[in-house]
């Protein structure tokens, strides 16, 4: 293999880390704040995908671009509203009954709206536009997934730690009812953190669809998986694992597919997450919890 062959494989497997990495994050913020696993949010990635192809169809690109992102919000907030927020005080394992649930609605609900065939995912010429640096050559969204979603991790971190509405969503990840006891809105701090998460899928969808161009209703089912995979690797709960998580799967598949190997892509995940979970049951940058008693 030559050094451009290497280097172009290298470029693509950060490209589809960076987009695994924004969604993987999606479930380690709602996982930090609710202790839940959100089986829906790869459905709600697999949704945005289908928002983009019928906004693109009435709307030019940059209107379609923010009103997907905007109804994605929606739809991530609503599934909170509607099929969490009644379970808050509900056992756990309820929860994830609902949310499992949720996932199937929604991939039901896209098949009988928009039938199981593939629809080809509308071309943004602002990102397709192919660009050559030295001996690469590669679609502009390709360069720009890993750039995007350092800058959003960026920004997602001085979020956390700087503002006031950051304090309020570590102090309710730390202590729910101690955080309810000292005055924060519970249920507007997990409204916006399940906001953050379905802006982020939307995101990670436009990067990831782009590159793929066709969605179908079980189009989220296996990014989902890997993205969880990915959180769980870094430790769920983590921001920074989560982004490290998703780029070394990103980097671990191209790796297999460029070696001919493409058959055991999937695979990988889950081998990595059975490895991780024996050696190091907390993922790379978890923290072991202690219940109280």
């Amino acid at each position: 293999m030559s050094l451009s062959t290497f280097l172009q494989q290298c470029l693509t497997g950060i490209s589809l880390g960076g987009a695994y990495a924004l969604i993987a994050i999606g479930y380690t913020l709602v996982y930090g704040i609710l202790r839940l696993i959100n089986f829906a949010h790869g459905d709600i990635f697999m949704m945005a995908g289908y928002f983009m192809i019928f906004a693109m169809a009435s709307f030019p690109w940059f209107i379609s671009i923010p009103l997907v992102l905007f109804i994605t919000v929606v739809l991530g907030v609503s599934i909170e509203r509607v099929a969490y927020r009644p379970l808050r005080s509900a056992p756990r394992m309820s929860v994830m009954i609902s949310a499992i649930g949720v996932s199937y609605l929604l991939q039901n609900l896209a098949t009988y709206l928009f039938t199981a065939l593939p629809k080809g995912y509308p071309e943004l010429p602002v990102l397709k536009k192919i660009y050559q640096i030295g001996g690469l050559s590669a679609s502009f969204v390709t360069f720009l997934t890993p750039v995007l979603t350092l800058i959003i991790v960026y920004v997602l971190m001085v979020l956390i730690n700087k503002t006031k509405i950051g304090m309020a969503m570590r102090a309710v990840a730390k202590d729910y009812d101690t955080a309810s006891l000292m005055g924060i809105k519970i249920n507007r701090i997990i409204t916006f953190t399940f906001a953050i998460g379905s802006l982020l899928a939307a995101v990670g969808s436009i990067l990831y669809f782009t590159d793929r161009m066709t969605v179908f209703p079980f189009s989220g089912s296996l990014p989902g998986l890997k993205c969880f995979v990915a959180a769980v690797f870094g430790g769920i709960g983590s921001i920074p694992g989560a982004v490290i998580g998703g780029f070394i799967l990103g980097l671990g598949e191209t790796a297999l597919v460029a070696t001919g190997y493409s058959t055991f892509s999937d695979a990988f995940t889950f081998v990595l997450l059975i490895a991780i979970l024996l050696i190091k049951p907390t993922g790379l940058f978890g923290e072991k919890t202690t219940d109280k008693v």
